[in-house]
This record gives C-alpha cells, sequence and structure tokens, in this order.
C-alpha cells in the first residue's frame, strides 16, 4: 500500500492539484492516515491495570493494613469487682474498637448504629399466633403490639445487653439484647468480601446472614488453638474492626469463669455436643443453653461513636 500510495503521488508532483480527481485525493488521504494509525497500533505499548497486591497473589489482607473509618466504646459492668474502699477511684473496664468502613461497609454501619442511643432501626417480627395456652398467646400479642408502637421511633441498641458466651482463647460473644429488643428482626450482615481475616489478638467480626442476632465477636487469639480457630471464624463471619484499646479487658474477659457441663452427655448419640445454640441468648430451655456462658453477668454499660 505505501509503494503504489508513493507512486501515484510522484506522478502528481507539480501538477496543479485542481486537475485531481476529487474522490482519488480522498482515497489516498484515507490510505495514508490508515496506515499511520496501523503503525502506531503495532509500536505502541500495552499498559495493564494494576491490581491491588492482595488482589492479585490471592493473599489475605492484614488487618494492621486496614483503613480506619470511626471508632466506636464500650464499657462494661460485672466483669471488675467494685471498689469497697469507698474511695471510688476504680478504672472503668472499657475497649475502644476502630472500624474498617471502607472494607466492610455495610456490617460497620449496622454496629455504629447500635452502640448510640437511636439505634438501629429493624422492623417486628411477625405475630406468632401459634401458642397453644391462652395466656401465653395474649402475652406475645402485647409484645408484638408494643413493638408496632415504637418500630419507626424506637431503635435496638446494646443498652444493658450482655455478654452471653466466652470460649476461652477462641472467641467472646458480645451484645445479646433481651427485654423489648426480642421482637425485632435481626439484621443480615452482607459479606464483605474483603480479604480480612482474624490475624491478630482483638479482631472484631460479626456473622454472615441473620442467624447470630445483633451480637459480634472479638477474637482473643492466644493459647494452642486460637490458630485453628481463627480459621473457623474466617469462614463464617465478616471481620469489621479491632480493639485498639483495652485488650487488658479482652484478656480479663477471655478469663471469665464460665458454666461447664463436666462432661455430662447428651441424648442424640455421638455427635451431640454440650454447645449453646444461638437461640440461648434469648432464654432458650435446652440444657447446654448454660454452656459457656459467664458465671456472673456482664453488661454493656456504656457504649458510643468517638
Amino acid at each position: 500500500n505505501q509503494q503504489y500510495l508513493s507512486l501515484h503521488m510522484e506522478e502528481g508532483e507539480g501538477a496543479d492539484n485542481t486537475n485531481i480527481n476529487p474522490t482519488r485525493r480522498n482515497f489516498f488521504t484515507s490510505m495514508a492516515s490508515s496506515t499511520l494509525a496501523t503503525t502506531i497500533i503495532a509500536t505502541s505499548p500495552i499498559i495493564l491495570p494494576t491490581l491491588p497486591s492482595h488482589a492479585a497473589d490471592g493473599a489475605p489482607k492484614s488487618t494492621a493494613d486496614a483503613t480506619i473509618t470511626d471508632k466506636i466504646f464500650i464499657e462494661f459492668k460485672g466483669l471488675t469487682p467494685p471498689n469497697t474502699d469507698g474511695i471510688g477511684n476504680n478504672k472503668p473496664d472499657r475497649i475502644t474498637i476502630a472500624l474498617f468502613g471502607q472494607d466492610a461497609p455495610q456490617p460497620t454501619s449496622i454496629i455504629k448504629q447500635l452502640v448510640t442511643r437511636d439505634g438501629y432501626k429493624s422492623k417486628c417480627k411477625p405475630l406468632d399466633t401459634s401458642r397453644t395456652l391462652q395466656k401465653e398467646q395474649l402475652e406475645a400479642n402485647k409484645v408484638y403490639n408494643s413493638c408496632m408502637d415504637n418500630q419507626d421511633t424506637v431503635g435496638v441498641n446494646y443498652d444493658y445487653s450482655t455478654v452471653w458466651r466466652v470460649v476461652k482463647d477462641e472467641r467472646i460473644d458480645v451484645g445479646a439484647v433481651s427485654g423489648k429488643f426480642i421482637a425485632r428482626e435481626n439484621p443480615n450482615f452482607e459479606d464483605a468480601r474483603s480479604g480480612l481475616t482474624h490475624d491478630a489478638p482483638g479482631v472484631v467480626s460479626v456473622r454472615r446472614g441473620d442467624e447470630a442476632g445483633y451480637s459480634f465477636t472479638i477474637f482473643p487469639g492466644s493459647g494452642s488453638s486460637s490458630s485453628s480457630y481463627a480459621s473457623m471464624l474466617d469462614e463464617d463471619n465478616v471481620v469489621i474492626g479491632r480493639v485498639i484499646e483495652g485488650m487488658d479487658v479482652v484478656e480479663k474477659l477471655n478469663e471469665t469463669p464460665v458454666v461447664k457441663s463436666a462432661g455430662r452427655k447428651l441424648t442424640g448419640g455421638a455427635k451431640a455436643k454440650n454447645a449453646p445454640s444461638r437461640g440461648c441468648r434469648y432464654g432458650g430451655s435446652e440444657y447446654f443453653c448454660s454452656e459457656d456462658k459467664p458465671l456472673k453477668k456482664i453488661l454493656l454499660d456504656k457504649t458510643g461513636v468517638l
């Protein structure tokens, strides 16, 4: 194409441009532009987008490198015996949690609302009409009607919720709501797929979906079993933050005496386990509902956003 173009251009040198057929002129012009564009494309380097290192090589992202978007605090009541010397200089058992709002925006938004007075606006559960005893049905109706009256104005919060389970070195489950809030629908925590894992003591997470109520888990990260249990938490939970102040309080929670069944076997065969179900947070009647429950009630006394 280049030789053909050069030949015909030489034939036209010195001639009056007005005598050149316009159709031929347009043809030669388009051929020259096409040849030039092809040469540029062929010789230009191809630049591919750069992926983040953890996305490119599949490696998990460290919580130490995660961006902190918000901070919340929680003060526990009942963890440390009150001061009896009359001086009143007890230090509150308080932790500060850094939230990773960029990595898990939806779950962290819900947790932020739960630590405020206004709370998280959740709908009431449908009315249960299956009660056999009339007294129980009347009570269920009363709870439902009260919930509907406050559904749009009162949100669920952590006021006087409890630490409901402690499995030493493996998990500390915090935030079992009670009272009027048990009539509300559970939040549905979305999977953030951020790549964050339970890679250090104090990592905070929530269970994916709506099965775990309003509670969250603190990973103590100590002991010989912590590494294998961290992998189990990675499968079920979404990492939302980590404790940045008050790890001494986390250690106290981890050492809290809990109820143990002393080897008593349950019915149901060899696969039966002495483990509390999630329904135990709300007063389930199963024998093992007290398993791993703190011997003394530990309340979330004060909470808020910093």
